[in-house]
């Protein structure tokens, strides 16, 4: 019938060919008609994680791929990809870093696949970027990212021993730590923290166990820290943060949280090793909350760690796993300011989003 069709209705009038094809792909998929779906077993989410004084944690989604953040196909997109095949949605290997810029786009470093992956919720949008240039300044691993007061992107690339930066376009705007030669003025840059007060840049250099402090256009200012285990030294650090004058450190080799003034100098220490809930085996990415708590991803057990500013232990959510709500070598974190937390599930390949409910904080510390 359908090809009785199509050939009576070329043969008469050639402009009535496509609109004879549409009912040909009708005919033969008349899913597209209804709103019929597979049935699916659906992954049961988290329950809230019920907190002191009336907060809570609650589980909100997970980014994997380019497809979660593109909404829901209407018809006419069904009938294209009927016809042209479901397009391929890039999907992230080894994410690592992550951050929110002010349009709440959530920006993920990807070792794996050498890039950048931006991800536009609001509008539906999906970019990566990469840069693969053979003679200089190539992005390799990607690692830990920040984002400026106007959403420039830096990223910091632990094996060229550079940072990247890039517009919020995404268009390449240059590279911080590009010496003679091309050959990177970091050993093994990691973490990364801007200072929107100041404009200073801290970056970690984990094989040198420092931190160094640069000015807006790359020159280095000052560096913080040696190898050693007492205050004020490092042992392989990694993630950093900075956030209303206050430098948070994680000494990853020495199992702590060290905290500086923004000049650089030492105010206290949390987490230590041991078989405690308060001990730090394996941490990572860090986070501030509005209520200045400190969340503390621990690589090893899969989970987060939440302490307050004198580094008692609040609680902790997350175990190793594959469902919701629980990672595989968790590494980044992010907490925007409205207290969602973004946790790169590196090994499940995905970032998952929860929101913190708490008790807001004002300008003066105190609460409303």
């Amino acid at each position: 019938m359908v090809q009785y069709l199509l050939t009576r209705t070329c043969a008469r009038r050639p402009r009535y060919a496509a609109w004879a094809l549409l009912i040909a792909i009708l005919l033969l998929h008349p899913a597209l008609f209804a709103d019929h779906k597979k049935p699916q077993t659906a992954t049961p989410a988290p329950a809230d994680l019920l907190l002191e004084g009336g907060r809570k944690l609650s589980f909100e989604r997970v980014l994997s791929s380019e497809r979660d953040i593109r909404g829901k196909p209407g018809f006419w997109k069904k009938l294209v990809d009927v016809v042209a095949g479901e397009p391929e949605y890039r999907r992230m290997v080894r994410p690592y870093g992550v951050a929110v810029d002010s349009h709440g786009r959530v920006i993920v470093t990807d070792p794996g696949l050498g890039g950048i992956h931006i991800f536009d919720a609001e509008q539906h949008k999906y970019k990566f970027l990469e840069r693969r240039e053979k003679s200089r300044d190539s992005m390799l691993e990607p690692q830990c990212i920040a984002i400026d007061a106007n959403d420039n992107i830096y990223v910091t690339d632990s094996k060229a021993g550079k940072v990247f930066v890039f517009e919020p376009s995404g268009k390449y705007k240059g590279v911080l730590g590009s010496i003679k030669g091309g050959e990177g003025y970091f050993k093994r840059p990691t973490g990364i923290a801007i200072d929107r007060e100041t404009q200073q840049i801290y970056i970690t250099d984990t094989l040198r166990d420092r931190v160094y402090i640069l000015d807006a256009s790359g020159q280095v200012l000052k560096t913080i820290g040696q190898h050693g285990e007492k205050n004020g030294e490092f042992n392989l650090p990694t993630e950093l943060l900075i956030k209303n004058g206050v430098l948070a450190v994680v000494d990853a080799m020495n199992f702590r949280v060290q905290t500086f003034d923004r000049k650089g100098n030492f105010q206290s220490s949390i987490g230590n090793l041991g078989d405690s809930e308060e001990a730090l085996f394996r941490p990572k990415g860090i986070g501030l909350d509005s209520e200045n708590h400190i969340y503390l991803v621990e690589g090893l057990w899969g989970m987060v760690q939440v302490f307050d500013r004198e580094g008692q232990l609040l609680y902790y959510f997350g175990k190793r796993g594959k469902g919701l709500g629980e990672f595989q070598l968790p590494t980044g974190l992010f907490i925007d300011r409205n207290d969602r937390v973004y946790v790169a599930d590196s090994y499940n390949r995905r970032v998952q989003v929860f929101q913190y409910h708490g008790i807001k904080l004002s300008a003066q510390g105190a609460k409303p």
